[in-house]
């Protein structure tokens, strides 16, 4: 019995650091960027925090039911090849940041005209919620205007 304790011990410290790891923000930020690429809107969706903010320029929305309305179902179907470039990670056991540079594909909005090219800067913040899964709080885009693709 008295062999047992100190492993039981062992156990319970490695059990109870494992918990308190910061995130890999990266790896939520590639879930994410594979089911935008993939158009799983219901997994985009899925991903959102209850009290999500979504910024784009002078555009604001906020809560999972208007930032998925308006920003994911009306954005989705005519973005592709989301990429990101990573200048700035900063993690803990609750939030999670990172910022960068994007860059997408943009599908024509008229049959006969061209495809364009955006790209722009992007912070995704991510929070740790009461059920332990980690949901995305916070985007901000700032992008330039889309460009013809040639």
């Amino acid at each position: 019995m008295k062999t047992i304790i100190p492993f039981l011990a062992f156990v319970l410290l490695f059990a109870s650091c494992k918990k308190n790891e910061p995130t890999d923000v990266g790896a939520l930020n590639q879930q994410f960027i594979q089911a935008w690429n993939n158009k799983e809107t219901d997994k985009v969706v899925a991903m959102l925090d209850d009290n999500v903010q979504f910024l784009q320029g002078d555009t604001r929305f906020t809560g999972k039911s208007e930032v998925a309305e308006k920003w994911v179902r009306a954005t989705l179907p005519t973005i592709s090849n989301l990429k990101t470039s990573t200048v700035s990670t900063v993690a803990d056991t609750q939030i999670g940041y990172e910022a960068g540079t994007f860059s997408v594909d943009v599908a024509p909005e008229a049959p006969g005209e061209p495809s364009g090219f955006g790209k722009g800067n992007f912070v995704l913040l991510w929070k740790k919620g009461a059920d332990e899964n980690w949901k995305l709080s916070y985007a901000q885009l700032e992008d330039l205007p889309v460009q013809a693709k040639q």
